[in-house]
């Protein structure tokens, strides 16, 4: 969804920052600065260097909620019966940004949800300090990841809902530049 929202700002004229995690997408707008990083703390960093100096941000994918607490350095060979992996907590970009955004900043979340998908939305919409969030659930067939179409629905922080049917990716995220530039009239 990233790219797909990138490509539909860009086509509105705006100078879009793209901070990506590894994927076979490519993109060549002039409008689009892309900025490629390997780990969520590469993530991270470039989140928050950034984001003081733009409009906005909308954050369509946790990079990861969790890390390796210890990352081997070589590769593990097999010869164990068992493996133990302890995970850490990853830092929480979107929450960062809550706390840093000023009042002229737009901040734009997403949830993906297995149960209780409003109920969920909601808490991450307050605690995250959004000023609307994109629900989509795994529930629903054909949306989420591994395919080319969604479903969402758009809650903002005044608790108006928007239900949309299931569309291309390409649609679905021409509804959610419409939702940022109602914010932004």
């Amino acid at each position: 969804m990233g790219y797909a929202i990138a490509e539909k700002l860009a086509e509105q004229c705006a100078q879009v920052t793209l901070i990506s995690g590894p994927v076979n997408i490519s993109m060549n707008r002039s409008n689009i600065e892309i900025i490629k990083v390997e780990s969520a703390e590469e993530m991270y960093k470039a989140s928050l260097d950034c984001f003081p100096y733009l409009n906005g941000a909308v954050m369509t994918a946790a990079v990861a909620d969790f890390s390796p607490s210890k990352p081997e350095k070589i590769k593990t060979k097999r010869g164990k019966e068992k493996w133990m992996l302890e995970l850490q907590p990853t830092k929480d970009i979107a929450a960062q940004l809550g706390k840093i955004k000023k009042s002229n900043q737009l901040l734009v979340g997403f949830a993906l949800e297995t149960n209780d998908e409003l109920e969920n939305a909601r808490k991450k919409l307050q605690k995250k300090n959004f000023d609307f969030i994109v629900l989509n659930s795994l529930n629903d067939a054909g949306a989420g990841f591994g395919v080319d179409t969604n479903k969402i629905t758009i809650l903002d922080k005044d608790n108006n809902l928007q239900s949309f049917e299931l569309k291309s990716k390409t649609e679905v995220a021409a509804d959610i530049v419409e939702k940022i530039i109602s914010y932004s009239a």
